[in-house]
């Protein structure tokens, strides 16, 4: 028997009563694998660690893997990133940390019942387990307050983007906005939704927070440039006052 050993084995017989065996779930990204880590402590000391093959409910075991990482190991992009701006702006807090902590057991576990690795999620599958969180009525506040979608005057409808840099927003052809007065809000507190403003070619005009600003300021020297590029369409001197359209003016006339 080496010193140290010796050494060990006398600290494990005089402090028995002290030692704290702690067994935490890890997950292992590279394999995507549970493991089940066994650490021996006596206080800050670590006296050993050993990685063991996971045993158990896998469906449980992938959860505290997940909920030991703060949620990071999920698949936090498309629709479920979508999702859960659009919460946060409308003033929710639904799906932050600290109430998916407290209802695991109504989206995580079952989220997880039918997947042996968390590779097989995906984001629209974590997106569909939050949705299922939010009640009626919360529903209705987060499509009041944080639409999925901005629907113009001319009747067509845009996707938000609440991840944009600068604040949520929305592409719209700019004639799709004839006869608005008002720019568009959305969140709680309200908040001005950025239009990306495009031609008829869907080519960027202007990026605007301030659409009855743009129409009395810079409007005047765009509409002369697209009535050169696109002559069939519509573009009035007062476009807060015209009737919304993505039609050309020979359509419209016909109705």
């Amino acid at each position: 028997m080496t010193a140290a050993s010796m050494a060990e084995a006398d600290v494990r017989r005089l402090f028995a009563d002290q030692i704290r065996v702690e067994q935490r779930v890890t997950y292992d990204a590279r394999a995507d694998r549970v493991d089940a880590l066994r650490v021996e402590k006596l206080g800050r000391l670590t006296l050993s660690r050993q990685v063991m093959a996971a045993d158990g409910d896998r469906a449980a075991l992938l959860a505290r893997a997940v909920v030991d990482s703060d949620f990071t190991l999920l698949p936090w992009d498309g629709a479920a990133a979508i999702l859960r701006a659009r919460v946060r702006f409308a003033g929710l807090d639904t799906l932050e940390d600290a109430g998916l902590l407290a209802t695991l057991g109504d989206w995580l576990h079952p989220m997880l019942a039918n997947v042996r690795r968390l590779g097989e999620l995906d984001s629209a599958n974590l997106a569909r387990a939050l949705l299922n969180l939010l009640d009626w009525p919360t529903r209705q506040l987060l499509d009041k307050h944080a639409p999925a979608e901005f629907s113009t005057p001319a009747g067509s409808t845009h996707r938000i983007d609440y991840a944009a840099e600068g604040g949520p927003s929305a592409e719209v052809r700019v004639q799709a906005l004839f006869g608005l007065d008002a720019h568009p809000m959305v969140g709680h507190p309200p908040r001005a939704l950025r239009l990306a403003l495009t031609s008829p070619a869907g080519r960027p005009i202007q990026l605007t927070s301030d659409l009855p600003g743009f129409w009395r300021g810079s409007w005047a020297d765009v509409a002369r440039e697209m009535r050169g590029r696109y002559p069939k369409h519509a573009w009035p001197d007062e476009p807060w006052q015209a009737v919304a359209s993505l039609k050309t003016k020979r359509a419209q006339a016909r109705g």
